[in-house]
């Protein structure tokens, strides 16, 4: 690419609390970096100090020193105070967060959202004629989310939730579950994890019948098998050839495991370095919602003008030696895996 270099800011806390996982995405980010080898691209890193007033003032910098795109912050705090700058000066923002609230208007949310996962095994269950659909999931933000996105890929994929229940005591929400109107269920989401995934499941399985289990990225848990309620149980997940070769080379460079979420740094750094190619000068805008998306460590994805993502999961099986992959991440956004759309 001729002329000036693409400038990329990369928002992280490199000081504070959670300095060490600044550092660890930012090694990723160097991957990435190696990897692309372009010269006609640059990425500076900012700090953010881990806060709100840290993220804004770390915008600003990425303002006034000429980038045409963000990556970061993590957190969604964050996001939402330097989302404010880079709105205003019309930067594009690709942010390590799963919070769509944060998102829009610029601001591309790169985590693992809960729609793309529960549209994928709820694909997997209408593919095997499941049509009847429960849900249980925890009274706060994210279960609340979770049921939102579930509610809306059912629909779309042509089955029907005949109950649903928010719960702060497990237990109790899955007698409400057995008792409320709407006839008999034949899969249930848990969208939890730990004790109160392990509870809710015994509870389901002390109902009787056979229900098939349905849970989110929470569940990818290698402990789980050790609970004969959840064997059987169907979770999403990001393919995993591509991401144990990350880790593989993360290891190999900073004799570390990296955190799970350092796989998004190393994407958003490698799809920064395609979008500069692709922009030639241009917005980027355009470039970074491009309908056939991108090959990532964590399988394929694409970034929607709305500020939320799509990406390609396999569906995995909780057994009692671990899980196993019983459907394949697609390798393109034709396939039928991405069934409810985005």
């Amino acid at each position: 690419m001729g002329g000036a270099p693409f400038k990329v800011a990369l928002l992280l806390p490199m000081t504070g609390t959670n300095a060490a996982l600044g550092e660890a995405l930012f090694n990723a980010a160097q991957l990435a970096l190696f990897d692309t080898s372009d010269p006609g691209f640059s990425l500076q890193p900012i700090d953010t100090r881990g806060t709100t007033d840290g993220a804004a003032a770390a915008a600003r910098q990425a303002v006034q020193g000429g980038a045409s795109l963000v990556l970061g912050p993590i957190f969604s705090p964050e996001v939402k105070a330097a989302g404010q700058i880079t709105r205003q000066a019309n930067i594009p923002m690709v942010a390590f967060t799963t919070d769509i609230t944060a998102a829009g208007n610029g601001v591309h949310a790169l985590g693992v959202l809960p729609r793309s996962q529960v549209a994928r095994v709820v694909t997997q269950a209408r593919q095997r004629g499941i049509t009847r659909f429960a849900a249980l999931a925890p009274d706060n933000d994210y279960g609340r989310a979770v049921i939102a996105a579930y509610q809306d890929v059912v629909r779309s994929a042509g089955g029907s939730i005949v109950r649903q229940e928010f719960y702060g005591d497990v237990a109790e929400a899955v007698q409400r579950l057995a008792a409320g109107q709407g006839g008999a269920f034949e899969a249930v989401l848990i969208a939890d994890e730990g004790p109160r995934l392990r509870t809710a499941a015994q509870a389901i399985a002390g109902l009787g019948g056979k229900v098939q289990l349905l849970g989110t990225a929470l569940w990818n848990d290698p402990t789980l098998g050790t609970e004969p309620a959840l064997v059987g149980g169907w979770f999403p997940a990001p393919p995993q050839a591509e991401h144990n070769e990350f880790v593989a080379d993360y290891q190999k460079n900073f004799s570390a495991r990296p955190p799970g979420i350092a796989s998004l740094a190393y994407d958003a750094t490698a799809l920064a370095a395609v979008v500069a190619k692709r922009s030639m000068g241009a917005p980027p805008a355009a470039a970074l919602t491009d309908p056939n998306g991108f090959a990532g460590v964590d399988g394929i994805f694409r970034l929607l003008p709305n500020g939320t993502n799509q990406r390609g999961l396999a569906v995995w099986e909780i057994t009692p030696d671990g899980a196993r992959q019983i459907a394949p991440a697609p390798k393109s956004f034709d396939s039928p895996a991405f069934g409810g759309g985005a």
